[in-house]
């Protein structure tokens, strides 16, 4: 009588036969039942650039703040009396531009109150194009 086993245990062994007919199954269930969308697309007209037109350049009022806030437009000194003198000579100064853009060379010393006064006179004299001229530091 042999009581010893022979061999060892048998390693098990995985048929995959049943599992590749299972995922064929899957596959064909998931291909019927998915819907397919169409995506709505947005008709977009972009700018294109034409190099033969140029753009008429706005008119341009340059107003200068000196560090001690006196005010120099268009290369004529102003004394400061109010709000609406300034206010007058920027329309002067616009002399039939209809929207100029007023450009602002403030000195790096000037108070601020001498700028905004100047920002005040440009929308009291109803020009909305405001911008600051500045110096690169080198």
């Amino acid at each position: 009588m042999n009581f010893r086993r022979t061999g060892g245990q048998d390693e098990p062994e995985i048929n995959l036969v049943p599992f590749i007919d299972v995922l064929l199954v899957v596959v064909i269930f998931l291909a019927v039942t998915t819907t397919y969308s169409r995506f709505s697309e947005l008709q977009i007209d972009l700018p294109s650039a034409d190099a033969a037109k140029a753009k008429e350049k706005p008119g341009q009022i340059s107003v200068a703040v000196t560090a001690a806030g006196g005010y120099v437009v268009e290369r004529t000194p102003i004394t400061f009396s109010s709000l609406r003198a300034l206010t007058t000579e920027l329309q002067r100064a616009a002399s039939g531009n209809e929207d100029p853009v007023v450009v602002i060379n403030a000195d790096a010393k000037a108070p601020h109150q001498a700028v905004i006064r100047v920002l005040n006179a440009a929308q009291m004299a109803g020009f909305g194009r405001v911008t600051f001229a500045a110096q690169n530091e080198q």
